[in-house]
């Protein structure tokens, strides 16, 4: 059984491939969805909510960002 979870299990440079193209999507859509977002729900509020919805959608990103980083350093570990 063992065996057959090697084979099937990604090498390290093809984890770190898919890992970093998924960075590269995240850090390069995630903002315009937050911006498409802020554009219709942010007209109108004050200046507080506007900072506490860009703080919030600035740091946000971080948690998928840090999965993926996780899931690299996965294969790592297992080597």
């Amino acid at each position: 059984m063992r065996r057959i979870m090697e084979k099937a299990a990604l090498s390290q440079r093809l984890r770190t491939f898919i890992g970093a193209v998924v960075l590269t999507l995240l850090v390069s859509i995630y903002p315009l969805l937050v911006m498409g977002f802020a554009v219709r729900t942010l007209p109108g509020a004050s200046k507080a909510a506007e900072l506490a919805f860009y703080v919030v959608a600035g740091l946000l990103w971080v948690l998928p960002a840090g999965a993926i980083i996780s899931w690299i350093a996965r294969g790592r570990r297992a080597d």
